[in-house]
């Protein structure tokens, strides 16, 4: 099957076409039309499967159907999608506005973390498509700067990590703003009680789709924790790639900017790298990448939404700079290496500060990851070896992602009102993590995420 077999415009087409997409991944294949029927939906699928473009991309064709917007209308909020956290709502703004490229349609991102006034501002310029987190979406709403009567549709993304979060009173805040009649479109990676009560109470006679998702590595690949402070990582990484400065190895990074700055840096110690991320145009994407399978650089630093589909034969080595907020996206970052039967090896630089999402890691590994200390690099806090996590059975990641210290070199992290608010109830416990952030994971080559 192939996108234009799904009844998207030629707007949606183009744009796809535009970024080397052609197949549909099954949850696309299966979602994309029951959206597009006006269905309301409950969709097991985790990080990797192209969740995000299978509401993305039926959400834009119903707003504006065959790419035209309705001229004359002042603008509104008509969709609203719901993520946990800010840096996953910034990647899914980012994604619907890449497909969405060829509609003049108004969209922004709010989220906890910085200051309100810029997100006033847009606010007040008119948006037909908000992506928020929903503690800085309720502090918006009861400064009456945002109006939510005019949704249409409504997105919850990654549901079962808002709940684990503690937002559900904010949830039910929030849906209490939104007209009665819409369509609702709910994701989740697991179906647990608390899941199947929302979708209960939120969704009216939903189709229901469920996606399998393979978090298998392959054997041929070396796992390695390297403990450090997180304002030495930076220094730690350039000592690591310097044991072999022409080993072609692939670097992750959790922001844009941070990524940039990162390759800023890696140049400015002697090495050839260059970066890729969402704010880069495709063309830009298209020639780093090609630079570096061609060996002319030996570095490349990628945010994961820009390193989607990434098809790299015999990349000896993958270095996390930052551990991803899912644990299911180590795996989508590492499967770049230890392909074809060849060794692989995966490093990750790790703070103490991440010590919940190394835990996380490993439970879904089910196994520990050897820490190691590079002489010279002690950090003042050294990571606990094995997982709590692992032993007790439970996630282990939330005690780590509260934003109660600094994050790691390459992340700018703010001190917001989110993060003061002390656990006062499941509303203020989910605005603490608003600062938070998620970096989808890679996906399969030729298929949007």
């Amino acid at each position: 099957m192939a996108f234009d077999q799904l009844g998207l415009s030629p707007a949606l087409l183009c744009a796809l076409n535009e970024l080397g997409y052609d197949t549909p991944t099954p949850i696309q294949a299966e979602a994309i039309p029951l959206i597009l029927a006006g269905r309301d939906l409950l969709a097991g699928a985790q990080t990797g499967t192209g969740k995000t473009a299978a509401f993305a991309l039926p959400l834009l064709e119903r707003l504006y159907p065959n790419g035209a917007l309705q001229s004359g209308q002042p603008r509104k909020v008509r969709a609203l999608v719901l993520t946990p956290t800010r840096e996953l709502a910034v990647q899914v703004h980012d994604s619907i506005r890449a497909y969405g490229k060829n509609i003049r349609f108004n969209s922004t991102t709010i989220f906890g973390g910085v200051g309100m006034g810029g997100q006033v501002q847009a606010l007040r310029r008119g948006m037909d498509l908000l992506v928020a987190t929903p503690g800085r979406l309720i502090d918006h709403l009861d400064q009456r700067t945002l109006s939510l009567r005019d949704v249409e549709i409504l997105v919850l993304d990654e549901a079962d990590r808002m709940l684990d979060m503690g937002f559900l009173p904010a949830l039910k805040k929030i849906l209490g703003q939104l007209p009665r009649q819409r369509q609702n479109l709910m994701f989740s990676a697991t179906y647990a009680d608390d899941i199947r009560t929302l979708a209960t109470e939120l969704l009216n006679d939903p189709a229901q789709i469920q996606i399998a998702q393979q978090n298998s590595v392959a054997a041929t690949v070396q796992h390695r924790v390297y403990s450090v402070d997180a304002e030495r990582k930076k220094d730690l990484l350039i000592e690591l790639l310097a044991q072999d400065s022409r080993r072609q190895t692939l670097v992750f990074g959790r922001t844009k900017h941070g990524s940039d700055r990162l390759a800023r840096q890696l140049c400015q110690a002697g090495f050839k790298a260059d970066a890729i991320h969402g704010n880069k145009s495709q063309n830009a994407r298209q020639r780093a990448l090609k630079d570096f399978k061609e060996g002319r650089i030996h570095v490349l630093v990628a945010t994961d939404i820009a390193a989607r589909g990434l098809d790299i034969d015999q990349l000896p080595v993958v270095i996390n700079h930052d551990l991803p907020m899912v644990a299911a996206d180590y795996v989508h970052r590492i499967g770049r290496t230890g392909r074809a039967g060849c060794d692989g090896l995966a490093l990750s630089l790790v703070c103490r500060e991440e010590q919940g999402l190394l835990n996380d890691i490993q439970r879904l590994l089910k196994r520990d990851i050897e820490i190691a200390v590079l002489p010279g690099f002690e950090p003042k806090q050294p990571l606990r070896a094995g997982s709590d996590a692992q032993r007790s059975g439970k996630p282990a990641a939330r005690t780590a992602r509260r934003g109660r210290s600094s994050q790691p070199s390459g992340s700018k992290h703010h001190a917001g009102k989110d993060q003061r608010r002390n656990s006062n109830g499941g509303q203020n416990a989910g605005r603490r993590s608003d600062s938070r952030g998620s970096q989808p994971g890679n996906r399969s080559p030729r298929t949007p995420r």
